[in-house]
């Protein structure tokens, strides 16, 4: 057992089993101060040539003081806490990132740590542990079969300053992104807009006449892109992977996929394009040829998940979105399933030779990294889109839109969901899942799953050309809405409260202007911008089915214009009132919104 001590924590590094003493590395841990409330644990491994490492076991604990809620990346709605008997938390390239907050319910941050190898897999935890109230914290390498290594360098970082738990995880995201290995890819302008997807509105039974058609009405409500997804590949439309793995149009579909292309882009649209990576189908011609190359095989799904690790595979995999953009003109690509890849439990390794490397997250990486590197030779910038969970930083240096995996109508889910993203990608695109509804609900609860993703990048996938007036009229004032203050919701400071509340009350500013949406019955504040000169202006949006928003206002702010509009944009009212302390009603209509423009002190 290796121990460091730093002010506040003693970490403790133990080799697995009494096998290890002797495991033939160096092992040395080594503490930095990187300034008040934030320590570096430095772990560093050497041996004289290349050995299977050991199961190596970092811990540590913290007193529960003052702490209520706990965030990591992979929580979805259930934001409780664990125990230190119970299961920990696993993270790598494909699943979720190694990185876990306590703070108070005011939101303010107790205790943020985060691994800074998010490539292989860790597993990490931070437990309370009911003898001494304590959170008993760990992270644990080397326990899944990995590659033998001669020299091994990663570092955890620990955050207990007294900042918003939400700037903690900010920190976090751009000391990631600053390690070479991580450094995220370019963003183009065009992985920001509103975009139409096929796969809720067509599933497997797209057409490039359907698209195209579908296309036309989204260019005019204003979506930029059309993502084309599965079914674009094959006759068969049961949602299954039988058929995958040679990629070529469907004749029937898409008789002629250049000119359909062509056909999207004169519309002013970017095309993207669906990919199962991994799967190979046994009803594939390519089935032969990789039969014997696999991770693992499906027997629900007729498909075998590619094993990276021949470089056979990886040429594969590369030519085929070479040759697609090559041929059709292609602007992105949405891969999808990077995370079958992986579930070590279920792997049935493939014996055949010619593997050139044994470590599976080493192989997908350079899979990916070369795949990118070569793609963006051809067109720097190709859009990539990755989903939830591979939403890490070691997927921010491959792909620059991240989608929240799929939640059907689910408005609030998107809501968590790209809130969760959005709290650790930085200027990667954050992307909600496509937003559907039922064409005959009230249209102030359909405006409801535009309102829930307002701080991520609309994706629309609902049949656009049956939809009624006023639900078109609404999508459209939604998408204008969200394209007119994209900077802010998008580039601005996000404060998005209460996690363990799912997020009630958002805000996000920049520049003198706060956007702030309210979900429940919450009470917003007014607060008087900081900056010497900046203009004071607020847009209030009810996420709610009430009409009425209370909003406090702490020092007067004087004389304000307010202007009320209905959730499809019509204005309700315009009025100029005194915003002075105290608490004040807004009568907005349910999904409508509050412009406030202050007009003098």
């Amino acid at each position: 057992m290796i121990t460091v001590s730093t002010k506040k924590h003693q970490f403790m590094l133990v080799c697995e089993g009494e096998e290890n003493a002797d495991n033939g590395f160096q092992i040395s841990l080594i503490s930095e101060n990187k300034g008040e409330g934030i320590e570096l644990i430095r772990l560093i491994m050497k041996a004289e040539r290349e050995l299977n490492p050991p199961a190596l076991t970092l811990r540590w604990h913290h007193p529960a003081e003052d702490v209520q809620v706990s965030w990591h990346p992979a929580q979805d709605r259930n934001k409780s806490f664990k125990a230190d008997w119970m299961r920990n938390l696993r993270a790598n390239a494909a699943t979720s990132a190694p990185v876990y907050a306590l703070f108070n319910i005011n939101g303010t941050n107790r205790l943020t740590f985060a691994f800074s190898d998010a490539l292989h897999t860790t597993l990490y935890a931070g437990g309370i542990r009911e003898e001494t109230a304590e959170f008993q914290c760990s992270v644990q390498l080397f326990k899944e079969p990995t590659a033998p290594l001669q020299y091994y360098e990663a570092a955890l970082l620990v955050d207990t300053r007294d900042i918003p738990y939400y700037e903690s995880l900010k920190e976090v995201q751009r000391w990631w992104s600053e390690m070479p290995a991580f450094m995220p890819a370019t963003v183009p302008d065009t992985a920001k807009r509103p975009m139409y997807s096929t796969w809720y509105s067509m599933h497997q039974n797209v057409t490039a006449e359907s698209v195209e058609a579908e296309c036309e009405t989204a260019r005019s409500l204003g979506m930029d892109a059309v993502i084309v997804d599965d079914g674009w590949q094959t006759e068969d439309n049961r949602r299954g992977y039988a058929y995958t793995g040679d990629w070529e149009p469907c004749a029937s579909k898409f008789p002629d996929m250049a000119g359909h292309v062509r056909a999207i882009h004169s519309l002013g649209m970017k095309f993207v394009l669906w990919y199962a990576v991994p799967y190979v189908g046994k009803h594939s011609k390519a089935w032969d040829r990789f039969k014997d190359k696999l991770v693992r095989y499906n027997e629900n799904s007729n498909a075998g998940v590619l094993d990276p690790r021949y470089p056979e595979v990886r040429e594969y995999i590369i030519n085929t979105y070479e040759n697609a953009v090559r041929d059709w003109d292609l602007d992105g690509f949405k891969l999808d399933f990077i995370d079958a890849f992986y579930s070590p439990e279920l792997q049935q390794p493939s014996t055949a030779e010619g593997r050139d490397c044994e470590s599976i997250p080493a192989a997908v990486d350079r899979l990916l990294t070369d795949s990118l590197s070569r793609l963006r030779a051809m067109k720097p910038d190709i859009m990539v889109e990755f989903r939830q969970p591979y939403v890490g930083p070691a997927m921010r240096k491959y792909g620059n839109m991240f989608r929240a995996s799929d939640c059907p109508y689910d408005g609030i889910q998107n809501r968590v969901r790209t809130l969760d993203i959005r709290l650790l990608c930085g200027d990667t695109a954050a992307h909600a899942d496509m937003v559907m509804w039922h064409p005959e609900e009230p249209v102030e609860s359909a405006a409801l799953q535009l309102i829930n993703l307002l701080f991520s990048v609309p994706q629309i996938s609902m049949t656009l050309k049956s939809l009624p007036d006023e639900h078109r009229w609404m999508l459209k004032y939604w998408l204008e809405f969200w394209t007119e203050h994209r900077d802010v919701l998008l580039d601005g400071n996000l404060a998005p409260a209460s996690p363990e509340l799912l997020y009630p009350v958002v805000q996000a500013a920049k520049g003198g202007k706060t956007i702030i949406a309210t979900y429940y019955d919450a009470m917003i504040t007014l607060a008087r911008a900081q900056e010497a000169g900046a203009s004071q202006e607020w847009i209030i949006v009810n996420g709610r089915l009430k009409e009425g928003v209370f909003a406090e206002v702490a020092d007067s702010l004087g004389s304000a214009k307010v202007i009320i509009k209905n959730c499809c944009g019509n204005v309700v009212s315009k009025q100029l009132i005194q915003l002075g302390a105290g608490l004040h009603k807004l009568s907005i209509p349910p999904s409508g919104t509050a412009a406030i423009r202050i007009e003098s002190s």
